[in-house]
């Protein structure tokens, strides 16, 4: 594993955070993880990604937001570099998690984060000083946000490479914030590490196959008296209901189980937490989630039944989402 890391100097803060925090212990096989995700094989369009990202031009910020709707970094960069830095960033395509605001290029997301960060901030345990993991993490949208609530550290893992590029872009331009993307699973991470102060796990626990496990792997990631917040799809029903899709849901194939909100708080149980609290359930309507310039595929509207938008192109509920809190015990 290379010592060096001056080529990606996103990073170089990320083994030093580490080892002043509760996840000394930890501190080896991400940066393993790390080098082994810029290993060109991994996927036919990194070497593409990487370059993009090198060819982002430098500009110091002198003013970055985590604290509105839109994460916004500002910076002096002339047109010539501000419209190159808009054509680089659009070579990342496409873009599903934000919005942002980078030197006045608004990156239109998929989907409109922030409306989910509304739903549940005043209501989470306060994240200043705290350790922060955020899993599946995407692009880092939210991960941003939680160090604008004021978290010491945020650790965001996502094995997905292209998310992984989108975020190496934004940190480029936001420049030393304790923010850090790991190309990484949950399964990756060290068991019952209970190095975590908070764990976000936001649209993942639907395309685990096996969502108890998921539960007790988030579980381990918390210190004793930790706060979990679960976010994911849900049906109506009572307790013991569960949504198991023959094929697709919307569109997706890897949805495995969809549950009420009654069995999800029984699983939590079973799986040792306390306090567990419901605190919202909306449906995802195209203000959410829509196709935008910077996501050209197709999106929330295709997935419903035209005729009906209370179902899935599959017959099945719309989508319905839930966000849970709970305690480590």
């Amino acid at each position: 594993m290379p010592e060096d890391f001056s080529e990606w100097p996103a990073y170089k803060g990320l083994l030093a955070a580490f080892q002043a925090s509760a996840l000394e212990a930890w501190t080896e096989p991400p940066a393993a993880q790390l080098w082994r995700a810029f290993d060109a094989s991994r996927h036919g369009d990194w070497p593409k990604w990487r370059d993009v990202l090198r060819r982002l031009p430098a500009s110091a910020p002198s003013r970055v937001d985590l604290n509105a709707d839109l994460v916004r970094i500002e910076g002096a960069l002339s047109q010539e570099d501000r419209d190159s830095a808009e054509r680089l960033l659009r070579e990342l395509h496409p873009w599903r998690k934000g919005p942002y605001l980078i030197h006045g290029i608004h990156i239109d997301t998929e989907w409109r984060s922030d409306l989910k960060w509304r739903r549940l901030a005043a209501h989470i345990k306060p994240l200043t000083g705290r350790t922060v993991l955020d899993v599946g993490c995407g692009n880092g949208y939210h991960a941003w946000r939680m160090a604008g609530a004021g978290a010491k550290l945020v650790v965001g893992i996502d094995p997905t490479l292209l998310s992984l590029a989108q975020f190496l872009a934004v940190k480029h331009f936001a420049g030393d914030i304790p923010v850090y993307v790991l190309p990484l699973g949950i399964e990756d991470v060290p068991p019952n590490l209970q190095a975590f102060d908070t764990v976000f796990s936001m649209g993942v626990f639907y395309h685990r196959r096996s969502p108890l496990d998921h539960l007790l792997e988030l579980k381990g990631c918390l210190r004793l008296g930790g706060e979990l917040v679960l976010e994911t799809l849900v049906v109506e029903g009572e307790a013991g209901q569960i949504l198991v899709p023959e094929e697709r849901y919307a569109r997706m194939r890897n949805v495995w189980f969809i549950p009420s909100c009654l069995t999800l708080i029984s699983w939590l149980k079973r799986c040792g937490y306390r306090n567990i609290r419901l605190l919202d359930v909306s449906r995802t309507t195209p203000e959410e989630q829509r196709a935008t310039g910077w996501m050209r595929f197709q999106s929330l509207t295709d997935f419903l039944d035209p005729e009906n938008p209370e179902l899935t192109v599959e017959g099945l509920p719309a989508p319905r989402r839930a966000i849970f809190l709970a305690e480590s015990a």
